[in-house]
């Protein structure tokens, strides 16, 4: 594991998730990458607008999946995004100061989605050793 990895994945919460779901893991991550890219897509479409009203449910969203796949640092930003975003709706103000996390989302989301697309490629899965020089089967 890299260190960029450990710091955007919590693998536990990964490997529950996984263990929990079973073969249905994939789909949940592709949801994930669908919806994802769709919230990025809102969130940065509102920064561009000052409207922080329509951060609020796209930020939502994406945190609320991020973390259920281990997505942390992803999922704290996004949760920043959504607790700024409403206090900028209750205060009637608009969300320039969440501009550099706004730029910075959409790289941590494809960065995350790769590295939990790597832990679920079928190359990669964790397979159990069986000793060197001994036969299998």
């Amino acid at each position: 594991m890299e260190p960029v990895e450990s710091e955007l994945i919590d693998w536990k919460v990964w490997a529950d998730t996984r263990a929990a779901l079973g073969p249905h893991f994939v789909r949940l991550l592709g949801y994930f990458q669908e919806d994802g890219f769709q919230s990025v897509d809102k969130i940065e479409e509102a920064m561009r607008a000052n409207d922080p009203a329509a951060m609020v449910l796209a930020a939502h969203k994406l945190k609320g999946e991020a973390l259920q796949l281990g997505g942390l640092k992803l999922g704290i930003a996004a949760e920043t995004i959504e607790m700024t975003a409403r206090a900028c709706v209750e205060h009637h103000e608009t969300p320039d100061e969440l501009i550099e996390l706004v730029v910075a989302l959409r790289p941590m989301f494809e960065d995350t989605l790769a590295i939990l697309g790597r832990g679920t490629s079928p190359l990669v899965q964790q397979r159990q050793p069986t000793g060197f020089g001994r036969r299998v089967g």
